[in-house]
């Protein structure tokens, strides 16, 4: 029996974390905009202690995004949240900025810490080191191939995450650059909305892609024209025992989401348990994920198959 890997998925409010438990996701992360970067909703306080409160009766777990760049005028404030999610029992908390590492050695030595900076973590050897400075588990780069993820497992000393299904982030700025367009057009800033309702794009005709943009507390974000979608090449990570998976809930709809964790969910158990049916019906659950993807998205590998260039 191989070990089993964590499915871990993005609610955007209290009604997708109840349905999203109920599909099968084993974890949720959660948080909101000040401390975290591109969630899929926002969760207050009261939110982050009822859904913990929730997924602990169901033998699940909640972890909070503390993944934003701090500059020194939010430093302060860390101390308080991190107290706040020590006594709220949440399970783990994702970081980047080596601020909220210090911060959780002071206030809750015993919190468990993700480390993610995005695009960084693409090697063991610097996953290894952030373990030693207190991290328990590495999210791998979207920008690395099955082998180095492979490669990676094999060496890490902490968990190791992955990201399998949904939009991924290609750029960020501090700056508000669509307002500053905005303006420079003339336009009311306090009429015309920026962030993720918004659904804005800005448009490749040459590659004929659409690439999200939206605008927070955080700066500007501009997503992946493309959705990750692995369903059917779950073998080989399997196989090297990652220990979790993850679904990004970005700009998808709890509808979709339900859908998709449930697939993960079937495709995960049989990849373990009944690697033939798992063979036989993969292709089935690819075909299952392509007929709900929305207008202007289309599935595709990622970086998973592409040849590493030194």
């Amino acid at each position: 029996m191989e070990k089993k890997p964590e499915l871990l998925v993005t609610p955007k409010d209290m009604e997708a974390v109840n349905r999203l438990f109920a599909a099968g996701a084993d974890a949720i992360v959660i948080g909101e905009e000040r401390y975290g970067l591109r969630l899929a909703g926002e969760f207050s306080r009261d939110a982050v202690k009822e859904a913990t409160t929730i997924a602990h009766t169901k033998g699940k777990k909640v972890y909070v995004a503390m993944n934003a760049l701090f500059h020194n005028e939010k430093v302060d404030e860390l101390a308080d949240y991190v107290q706040f999610l020590h006594e709220a029992g949440v399970d783990g908390i994702t970081f980047g900025d080596p601020a909220v590492l210090m911060t959780v050695r002071e206030v809750a030595p015993d919190m468990k810490l993700h480390w993610n900076t995005e695009q960084t973590a693409t090697n063991w050897f610097t996953a290894n080191y952030w373990g030693r400075k207190g991290a328990k588990r590495a999210v791998l780069a979207r920008e690395i191939n099955m082998d180095a993820i492979v490669e990676i497992k094999e060496n890490a000393e902490v968990e190791i995450e992955v990201q399998v299904h949904g939009m991924t982030s290609m750029f960020q700025s501090k700056r508000t650059l669509i307002g500053n367009y905005m303006q420079f057009q003339g336009k009311n800033l306090s009429v015309e909305k920026r962030d993720k309702e918004r659904n804005l794009h800005l448009f490749d005709p040459e590659r004929n892609a659409r690439y999200p943009i939206f605008e927070d507390e955080n700066g500007t974000h501009i997503m992946s024209p493309n959705d990750i979608c692995i369903i059917d090449e779950l073998e080989e990570m399997i196989d090297a025992e990652v220990d979790s998976f993850k679904i990004d809930g970005l700009l998808k709809s709890t509808d979709y989401l339900e859908t998709t964790t449930a697939l993960y969910r079937e495709a995960i158990d049989l990849c373990v348990t009944n690697r033939d049916e798992y063979e036989e019906r993969k292709e089935e659950y690819l075909n299952k994920l392509e007929e709900i993807q929305p207008e202007n998205r289309k599935l595709d590998t990622g970086f998973f198959f592409k040849e590493t260039v030194y």
